[in-house]
């Protein structure tokens, strides 16, 4: 008689697949780039991002029509009242949608203006980076600073700016020894409801947490580091008059906003505006989460860290399809290029990505998987790194890693049940 259940095989560090840091240097892959996807073309760019400007003047145009129409007397003939009423707030979310995708669209322009890619002229990069990052709530010249400081530490633990992993140290968890079992348990939540209302929390309030309290950035900077202190370590003294503008920059938009409560009303404000702002904020987060986390890809410490290193230590991912390819500019598609040469337009990443991967090729991360379920994968894969070690990998709330340093690298076995 068949046996009628398989049998979990015993998890032990040595059988994970081993990784061995890549060995090009910069310049070795810089070569391999053909020159011209780095010339910067403004005039396409700002053809874009006045098609942007007018999606979003057409939706907001659109929606316009959407309370008069299902409080007509037509609506009311065709719907019950309260199908009718449904049929608004659905129609409601159709608008929320798109116009968060297209208010996304235009953030990535400021984005791209903060990393030179939008123009050779540093004075039209910081214009239009200033106007889009402002009216999506984003100080463009404070984080344009820690942003870039991001690029050039990515992946290191000591130095980068923004999703350092939480060591056992920092949650609490002991080191395991020979023969010592850890309940992990004790320290993670199992119930996956409670790993989901973790996630919402972590998307509702990382991208605001991280500016006002440096959430999930690095960990040895003092409390309170935000992106509106002029004084804080973020910025020199010579970038503290650039924190001000931009500080000045989101005054103004928040008393226009204060303004539109006054002559339209909180709810008309919010529904046309506040809303895809708001959506800003979680694209954001989502996106450039699984861009920087996966159990899968190492973060560095010492001597192991360099800068290319650092660059591969990402994913690119095909988010929302069509639509992360039409409103958000293949910001999720093509972002491991991007990190390597932050300074090449949005619209050569396809080209880049594709020579990059040709020359780097099991170093190249990509993930095809649709990202909402991916997020709640990656979410409850990532909990922790090793205290010690200069190349480590993710573990989950048992403690388990799905890949390991190759023997050179590897500083100690871990085993769990």
């Amino acid at each position: 008689m068949g046996a009628t259940a398989t049998q979990t095989k015993e998890y032990r560090e040595e059988d994970l697949p081993a990784y061995t840091p890549m060995p090009w240097t910069l310049q070795e892959i810089r070569d391999a780039i053909p020159a011209r996807l780095f010339q910067k073309d403004p005039v396409y760019e700002l053809t874009i991002l006045s098609r942007d400007i007018t999606l979003c003047a057409a939706f907001w145009y659109l929606a316009t029509f959407i309370d008069p129409y299902f409080k007509s007397a037509t609506a009311a003939q065709l719907l019950t009242p309260g199908g009718a009423e449904l049929a608004r707030w659905a129609t409601w979310g159709v608008y929320w949608w798109f116009q968060g995708l297209v208010f996304m669209g235009i953030w990535v322009f400021g984005h791209e203006c903060g990393h030179g890619a939008f123009s050779d002229s540093k004075l039209l990069n910081d214009v239009v980076g200033f106007l889009v990052h402002c009216f999506t709530w984003t100080p463009y010249f404070s984080w344009k600073i820690s942003h870039h400081r991001h690029h050039v530490n990515h992946g290191s633990m000591e130095r980068d700016e923004v999703y350092v992993p939480r060591t056992r140290s920092d949650l609490g968890i002991p080191d395991e020894k020979e023969g010592y079992k850890i309940d992990y348990s004790e320290f993670f939540h199992d119930s996956p409801i409670w790993t989901l209302g973790e996630l919402i929390v972590q998307q509702v309030i990382a991208w605001p947490a991280y500016l006002m309290f440096n959430a999930t950035g690095q960990r040895s900077y003092p409390k309170f580091t935000n992106h509106f202190t002029p004084n804080s370590i973020l910025f020199t003294k010579a970038q503290r008059n650039l924190v001000l503008m931009s500080d000045a920059g989101l005054l103004v938009v928040f008393y226009a906003t204060y303004l539109g409560f006054q002559k339209y009303g909180l709810a008309e404000v919010t529904k046309y505006y506040l809303v895809p702002v708001f959506e800003v904020s979680q694209w954001f987060i989502m996106i450039t989460y699984l861009h920087h986390t996966a159990p899968y890809m190492p973060h560095y410490r010492n001597k192991e860290w360099n800068f290319q290193r650092g660059a591969a230590g990402t994913v690119d991912r095909d988010f929302l399809g069509w639509q992360g390819t039409f409103f958000l500019h293949n910001m999720a598609h093509f972002h491991v290029v991007h990190h390597f040469f932050p300074k090449m337009p949005f619209f050569n990443g396809p080209e880049g990505t594709k020579a990059l991967k040709a020359l780097i090729g099991e170093h190249y991360h990509r993930s095809e998987n649709f990202s909402f379920p991916e997020l709640y994968d990656t979410f409850k894969k990532c909990r922790f790194v090793e205290n010690d070690g200069d190349v480590v990998f993710y573990r989950d709330k048992l403690g388990h890693a799905t890949t390991r340093p190759a023997d050179a690298y590897f500083t100690k076995t871990i085993k769990t049940d």
